[in-house]
């Protein structure tokens, strides 16, 4: 492997790693090679075995590289030539993100999860399975609700894993949170609720949905308790939308003094548990709606477990919204698709899904530690908040700055960020917001070495 060239001295482990994946990005190296095995190549080199072995673990994991006893290591993309791109290889090619707009080649929106991780054969599996068994009447027009069987094993596997205190009866599938959101909207604005309190910072796209459905987003301030529940008892909103167990974007956990106070408030809490499978440094938070299953209404997907494209998610809400809830359902679209049901409920089953998210809280656990690692090399100056869960962090620093205009000019040095104030309504202290789920390790590090130049 000619093409290669000579090792640096220093984090030997990036380059062969940015090397392989260049070589994979012009064509160099087509789709199904077989590279050569981790000693020939180290020799070959002048390298340690171990340098190698990580290098091919790390574009493995970005799913450019497959490795299989006895069949060697190969690369897995095959380049799709494209005249109108650099190097004529399409994003999907190499499964990242696509980039909208020329520039942006290391993408940390917070938002995107790690879609190389993706359990394929898993999945597979599961879904040879369903094939085999599935009848007549599980293709045909079912139930709006979902799917008997996921809504069983979403109840096992909620209440074991996150506390919730519900059965096949109360969950509603549904296509991700934002489906849940835009059901829960119809419903509530048909009984005349025009206004839900949200978190502030909280989610931009959550306040965009909310304003789309014709629901105004009231801003409710958060600090390092959460949630202020005082500000928000102090008003006459009959709905809260909170993302209590790892606030987005500043990953702070509401606290247990702001937990009593909030159920202790008459309105509806709308619990968007939207990450609640990644935790690292603590244990996970029980959701709010095992303390008032009543008044609060809980919302989950797949979305950064598996994949946002799989369209699943689930709604458990209080029995008086249930049936309202499963008319706008029915009427939105009859349904979700029967087979992804049947094979995600097989994934649960099986315990297939569990081990598959463990493998990924060990995987995007040494993607943090990279980022905040090279954060810390490359910007000592700032301080990382919210690292203990999820999937990005918030980043401050010191003294005055506009975020958006510095996260544009990040963006010129090929790097997408996402200032804090996008996530404000009332104007605050100013950070930027930092996904790691889906870069390797040494692009997090080549991230934080391009911010802290724009930063210095």
């Amino acid at each position: 492997m000619d093409f290669l060239g000579t090792p640096p001295v220093h984090d030997r482990t990036a380059w062969l790693a940015e090397s392989l994946r260049g070589a994979v990005a012009d064509g160099r190296l087509a789709g199904d090679s077989r590279l050569p095995a981790t000693r020939v190549l180290a020799a070959e080199l002048g390298l340690s075995r171990g340098v190698v072995v990580e290098a091919y673990q790390r574009l493995t994991d970005e799913g450019l590289l497959s490795g299989r006893t006895g069949a060697g290591t190969r690369v897995t993309a095959r380049p799709t030539h494209d005249p109108d791109r650099p190097g004529g290889v399409t994003p999907e090619v190499l499964r990242l993100p696509q980039q909208p707009h020329p520039g942006i080649d290391l993408d940390l929106s917070p938002g995107l999860p790690d879609l190389s991780a993706f359990p394929r054969a898993a999945w597979l599996r599961a879904e040879r399975a369903v094939l085999g068994a599935v009848t007549g009447a599980d293709l045909g027009y079912g139930d709006p609700r979902g799917n008997p069987r996921l809504r069983a094993e979403l109840a096992v596997w909620l209440g074991r894993h996150r506390g919730l205190r519900a059965g096949a009866g109360d969950i509603i599938v549904v296509s991700g949170v934002a489906q849940a959101i835009a059901l829960l909207c119809q419903t509530l604005r048909a009984r005349g609720v025009t206004a839900w309190g949200i978190e502030d910072p909280g989610s931009r796209g959550a306040r965009d949905e909310l304003l789309h459905w014709g629901v105004q987003p009231v801003a409710v301030p958060v600090d390092a308790e959460g949630l202020r529940v005082g500000e928000l008892t102090a008003t006459d909103l009959r709905v809260a939308l909170l993302t209590p167990a790892h606030q987005f974007p500043t990953g702070v956990v509401l606290s247990p003094r702001r937990r009593a106070e909030l159920l202790r408030w008459s309105g509806l809490v709308v619990e968007d548990d939207y990450d609640a499978e990644h935790r690292y440094d603590r244990a996970p938070v029980a959701a709010l709606q095992a303390s008032a299953p009543e008044r609060v209404a809980y919302l989950g997907s797949v979305s950064k477990s598996l994949a946002p494209g799989m369209r699943l998610g689930w709604l458990v809400a209080p029995r008086e919204l249930r049936d309202e809830l499963v008319a706008a359902k029915h009427a939105s679209d009859l349904g979700n698709p029967a087979l992804p049901q049947l094979v995600l409920a097989r994934l649960l089953a099986t315990g297939d899904h569990d081990r598959h998210l463990r493998t990924v809280r060990r995987r995007q656990r040494r993607h943090r530690d990279a980022l905040v690692a090279a954060l810390r090399e490359n910007l000592p100056a700032a301080r990382v908040e919210g690292v203990a869960a999820g999937l990005h962090v918030l980043v401050t620093l010191p003294g005055p700055a506009d975020d958006a205009d510095l996260a544009a000019e990040i963006a010129t040095a090929g790097v997408r960020v996402q200032p804090l104030s996008w996530h404000r309504q009332v104007p605050g202290p100013p950070g930027l917001v930092l996904g790691y789920a889906a870069q390797p390790p040494d692009r997090l590090y080549e991230a934080a070495r391009r911010i802290g130049r724009v930063c210095r």
